[in-house]
């Protein structure tokens, strides 16, 4: 059976959990797109399109928000993130928050049907 694809993205300020999520991914049999570019700190334009492609590429079905705390802001989401978001909801990608969804966001993430997975990965 082919591995599903999933596209992972999240502050940088969280790559530790974001590693750790790919891990998890990975075990349960998915294929882990990471935002490398941004992890080895190239210039952000250059990142942000790398990672807008990995989105838009028709065979990586799935976009996964890793929204952990941040400055101890639950559910954070990054203006970064949002854009990645409304790109993946632009090209008709199932997407997924990993944990609830981030307040002040909460309209455009229901209305994109972005689903919050309240921390479990079993319900991707």
């Amino acid at each position: 059976m082919q591995k599903r694809k999933i596209v992972l993205c999240g502050s940088m300020k969280v790559k530790d959990e974001i590693i750790k999520i790919k891990k998890e991914l990975e075990e349960k049999n998915f294929e882990v797109l990471l935002p490398i570019e941004c992890i080895k700190k190239q210039p952000k334009e250059i990142a942000s399109r790398a990672h807008f492609n990995r989105i838009k590429d028709p065979n990586n079905e799935i976009v996964l928000i890793v929204n952990a705390a941040k400055n101890k802001i639950k559910n954070y989401i990054g203006p970064n993130s949002l854009a990645e978001i409304a790109f993946a909801f632009y090209f008709n990608k199932k997407t997924y928050v990993l944990n609830d969804y981030y307040e002040p966001y909460l309209d455009e993430l229901k209305g994109w049907k972005v689903i919050a997975l309240l921390g479990d990965l079993d319900k991707i």
